[in-house]
């Protein structure tokens, strides 16, 4: 371990205000220097390390990184008052953009985080119209409460470790938190793949942090790893049960309430010495109260008597449980437990007891400007038993670290987080033999209330007609949360909300292993459930075991990967110098930063501003700058089609939602879309609404088809947009009067293997009595085309030449003559070979 000086040297400049280049990407260097066997694959990794941080969405931390779907997004939603998804109004009617929070001149760090209950993510999503931001996110400090917060994000210079690592390895844009809620929820959705006691919709569910010691039932993902003899190990500094720290020390030391086996009564933790010496402590403490209370209560009367005798009650409730506790939880009980149930205890439990002074902090010094300060730092090591296991080749197979709140990345403490994942990484990658089989995930649980520009794909309510549709045999009942079950649980009416479970907003995955490296982006939708389909896969292949984590729903399956597009097999290669950052050689320390002013880069919109930026965002300087160019992405078990054409008595319009499985066979994925009304749509009941989304889940080798009605468009004029992962999309606009023209893209084959070349083919028939002429017109090469199709015609093929874009394209077809017609074809043809992100999105065209 470093020196105490050395530790808080390192914080603060891991955390993003300065640094010397010396050292910044010296663990990162490392690890992305060491090669693996020549020819293994993940598959070869003996260890599997997962760090869940806290609280930060994607757009917040990754937004401005290059060649992410961030601020440069070309197929951002609009917003239902016809703004850009950025643009965000408040309850006054003053809208902002998004802008930049920098972390070492401004003390937003020090701020506290932002709304993020349940309630308030339910409402700033809206159901898919995304547009309640600062309403539903504003700062509950007073002080903070006129601040557009939620908006704010971080860029390179401000999170220069952080993208050393996207650099260096591999960044997900794709990454969901499991539910639109807090924290528990979504590490119960990481540890188990759920958050219900029955598997079962209307069952009570875990939709907020609220629950006790022991009172969780159902199977966690550990204890099947037990079950099947896989070695498995929880790192933490200190559990919560039993508390018992004093001033800063339970910020430094404990783990923040984020090891969610403390719930489970399988784990037992009240067994901890820790939890039996507060109940020995609240024994001999609550009879002193109680009696003191007495004696207050003989000179009260009225109310006042009332009220102590009110509280007197309540304190001999707790005391007899108490006494109910301390023989239950004794440790001459804990010696009956069974074999597994110690195993499960220890593992989930350990803690760095081995180190002497784990349950110590001390004060340091330092001088910033010639004022001085002092900032306050463990004493030990809080890696201690970790290091010790590295060190000594008893990592386990799968491993979980949970860091105290000062180093979770959390809103509510000091962004020191980066000098933990820099600690695990360095005390990885001391050992070759070690880094050579591991796989680092690390992950972030929920959003906080920070905003993120994509809405998160839904399962459609069962409930609600016409929602949206699902794959034979996905029952997405269990994916949702009724209002009556919350008030029935005690929620108070105001706080309980009717919706979806998840998918969450959009939260940084940057997975790190010698199979994952190279700065990519994986585009793939995952969820906290991937990381359990991963160790899955990973632990059924290289065990030959049966691993089956029933927890997760079909639902989630269908929508979310397993991780596994993430990696390459290791072939030799030696891979292009990245672009570390150079940083100034001198340390500003994130701790002085609170001394700093408040954030002021933003400022409220014109309505000339609004008007320009919503005709083309890159074009007004207030809104934010994402790093321009592309880089590698992950190839993708995606085969995406979406077509949509007027019925036969053009009365309604019909899309289809194709998920294929022809070209990569069992690794095809099924996938989630989202088909958005832009204007207003006026049901069958009558009920009118703007920016309505219906949500479908497609399975791998499926095809859905869903219908509008002409007439529930505004004028008859219809409008629909699909949105699907990586920036799939399509657009269709048309009425009545739509030419008989049928438009199916599809993707090239080589003449050889059978395989897609990269390109894509316009298959268009004409299916009416006179020619059409068609405009087509290529948004990457901005090339237009006109293309006359006869009366009758049949599967006429425009070739549209990808070759310059990395399998890229956007193509709008409109019809000479017909204002109101025009189809829009966007995303990526995938080849099942790595390429390079969307260059629209890097502005390279």
């Amino acid at each position: 371990m470093d020196t105490r000086r050395e530790f808080v040297k390192k914080s603060v400049l891991l955390s993003g205000a300065a640094g010397l280049s010396a050292f910044l990407p010296a663990s990162v260097q490392r690890a992305f220097a060491i090669d693996p066997q020549t020819g293994s694959t993940y598959l070869d990794a003996e260890h599997v390390v997962v760090l869940m941080q806290e609280n930060r969405s994607f757009d917040h931390c990754f937004g401005s990184m290059q060649g992410v779907r961030g601020f440069n997004d070309p197929r951002a939603i609009t917003l239902p008052d016809g703004k850009p998804v950025w643009l965000q109004t408040d309850a006054a009617g003053r809208t902002f953009a998004p802008f930049r929070l920098n972390i070492a001149d401004t003390k937003v760090t020090w701020m506290g985080d932002l709304p993020h209950s349940r309630a308030s993510q339910v409402d700033a999503n809206n159901v898919g119209k995304h547009d309640q931001w600062l309403i539903a996110k504003k700062p509950s400090h007073n002080k903070y409460s006129d601040m557009p917060l939620t908006l704010g994000h971080y860029s390179r210079e401000d999170l220069p470790f952080n993208y050393a690592l996207a650099d260096a390895f591999t960044v997900c844009d794709q990454h969901f938190c499991s539910a639109m809620t807090s924290t528990w929820p979504n590490r119960l959705y990481l540890w188990t793949g759920n958050v219900r006691h029955e598997l079962e919709g209307g069952s009570k569910a875990t939709m907020r942090n609220d629950l006790k010691y022991g009172e969780a039932k159902w199977t966690t993902f550990p204890e099947r790893l037990e079950e099947k003899g896989i070695s498995w190990n929880v790192y933490q500094n200190e559990i919560t049960a039993g508390g018992g720290f004093k001033g800063e020390e339970r910020s430094w030391l404990s783990n923040f309430g984020c090891n969610p086996l403390e719930w489970f009564d399988a784990y037992k933790v009240r067994f901890s010495p820790r939890y039996h010496a507060a109940l020995q402590r609240q024994s001999k403490e609550l009879p002193e109260e109680i009696d003191a209370l007495k004696t207050r209560l003989a000179a009260a009367t009225g109310d006042v008597a009332k009220k102590i005798e009110t509280d007197i009650r309540k304190k001999e409730e707790v005391l007899a449980t108490v006494k109910e506790d301390l023989l239950k939880w004794d440790p001459e009980s804990f010696k009956k437990l069974t074999a597994r149930q110690k195993s499960l205890f220890e593992k989930a439990f350990s803690k760095n007891d081995g180190d002497p002074n784990y349950h110590e902090i001390e004060t340091l010094m330092y001088s910033d400007n010639n004022t001085e300060r002092k900032v306050t730092v463990p004493k030990g090591d809080i890696l201690h038993r970790f290091r010790d296991d590295v060190n000594n080749g008893k990592l386990p197979t799968v491993s979980w670290l949970v860091g105290p709140q000062n180093f979770s990345d959390h809103p509510s403490a000091p962004w020191y987080g980066a000098w933990y994942v820099s600690e695990v990484l360095d005390i990885l990658t001391k050992n070759p033999e070690v880094w050579k089989k591991t796989i680092f995930i690390l992950t972030y649980d929920e959003n906080d209330g920070y905003y993120d520009h994509i809405p998160p794909f839904l399962p459609p309510d069962p409930k609600v007609e016409n929602s949206g549709k699902c794959s034979k045999g996905i029952d997405t009942e269990i994916e949702f949360i009724r209002k009556e079950r919350e008030v029935s649980d005690g929620i108070p009416p105001k706080q309980a909300r009717e919706g979806a479970i998840g998918l969450g907003n959009r939260v940084p995955l940057v997975i790190a292993s010698p199979w994952s490296r190279g700065g990519k982006v994986c585009s793939e939708i995952f969820d906290h459930t991937s990381a359990l389909q991963f160790l899955e896969k990973f632990l059924n292949q290289k065990f030959k075991v049966d691993i089956n984590e029933t927890n997760i729903s079909k639902w989630r399956r269908t929508v979310c990967g397993d991780l596994t597009s993430v990696f390459e097999p290791y072939n030799g290669e030696k891979p292009d110098k990245l672009p570390f950052l150079e940083m100034n050689p001198f340390i500003e320390k994130i701790h002085k930063a609170q001394f700093k002013k408040e954030p002021s880069d933003y400022r409220q919109l014109t309505a000339e501003e609004i008007e320009q930026i919503s005709k083309n965002p890159s074009s007004v300087s207030v809104m934010p700058a994402q790093e321009k160019g592309v880089r590698k992405s992950c190839p993708l078990p995606y085969e995406l089609q979406s077509e949509g054409a007027l019925s036969s008595d053009k009365k309604q319009f019909e899309i289809t939602l194709h998920a294929g499985n022809k070209l990569f066979g069992e690794k095809a994925r099924g996938t989630a879309f989202r088909v958005h009304a832009p204007g207003k749509f006026t049901d069958a009941k009558g009920s009118a609404e703007t920016g309505r989304t219906w949500f479908y889940a497609v399975e791998a080798g499926d095809q859905l088809a869903d219908v509008w009605p002409v007439s529930s468009f505004a004028d008859g004029n219809y409008h629909l947009r699909v949105y699907g992962p990586n920036g799939f999309f399509r657009e269709f606009m048309g009425n009545a009067k739509d030419p008989s023209i049928q438009i199916h893209p599809e993707y090239e084959m080589m003449s050889a293997g059978g395989r897609p070349s990269g390109g894509l083919v316009m298959s268009i028939s004409n299916e009416g009595s006179a020619a059409v002429v068609l405009k087509l017109h290529d948004h990457y090469s901005k090339k237009t085309t006109m293309k006359t199709i006869p009366a009758g015609a049949k599967n006429v093929e425009v070739k549209i030449d990808t070759t310059k874009y990395f399998g890229w394209y956007d193509i709008s077809v409109a019809v000479n003559g017909m204002a109101q017609f025009e189809k829009r074809y966007a995303g990526k043809v995938e080849t099942g070979k790595a390429t390079f992100t969307d260059p629209a999105m890097g502005r390279t065209l």
